[in-house]
């Protein structure tokens, strides 16, 4: 199964947001790595990293960022660690990771996952 990670500046939003990917997905390996590591509110390396290797298969991992620094956080991150099969996902953090978790839990690919979570960026909520 594709591992799934939630990289945030909040701890809160990070969990959260795996916590309703978890209601859609119980069974697939999924890992929030949100705030500093005292706490306090912005990005850290060291969760993103890892958050990673929990989650880690030969299958891969989908990493999901909120905005500005943890994305560059996050590349830093899967450019350190060097594995096969880890990417980065731009979508709408809480639709692509619940997209993402659903689709992995049906045992989709990390490619066809990506494709998927890139459809959530014209998702309507309402119509």
């Amino acid at each position: 199964m594709v591992g799934i990670v939630v990289a945030s500046h909040s701890r809160q939003l990070a969990e959260g947001v795996i916590e309703l990917a978890r209601m859609m997905a119980p069974n697939v390996p999924m890992a929030a790595a949100g705030g500093l590591d005292d706490g306090a509110p912005g990005t850290s390396f060291r969760k993103i990293i890892g958050a990673v290797l929990q989650v880690y298969s030969e299958d891969g991992v989908a990493v999901f960022m909120d905005i500005g620094s943890s994305v560059m956080t996050a590349e830093m991150a899967l450019e350190m660690l060097s594995r096969p099969k880890l990417k980065l996902f731009d979508c709408p953090l809480v639709e692509g990771a619940v997209i993402a978790a659903v689709e992995s839990n049906m045992g989709s690919s990390l490619e066809e996952i990506e494709q998927r979570t890139v459809d959530a960026r014209n998702m309507r909520k309402l119509h």
